[in-house]
């Protein structure tokens, strides 16, 4: 069962530190958001494989957007 990790803002993606394929645990920082100044690190919430990243640096993101799917 796939999960979707959502952006709870609107903000800009600063940093991609995971790429599809890469194993990931709960807790582990899969990206990296800049909004008013302040850097806020998106968590998996739980264990698994990034299965797709629907983001790429530089792109604004809105509330509720998909960033990355896990497998």
């Amino acid at each position: 069962m796939a999960t979707e990790v959502c952006a709870e803002m609107v903000a800009n993606v600063v940093t991609l530190v995971v790429a599809a394929g890469d194993s990931v645990a709960a807790g582990d920082t899969l990206l990296i958001l800049e909004s008013m100044k302040m850097e806020i690190p998106v968590l998996a919430e739980t264990g698994g494989t990034v299965a797709e990243i629907k983001v790429t640096e530089g792109d604004v993101v809105q509330e509720g957007d998909v960033l990355v799917v896990l497998g």
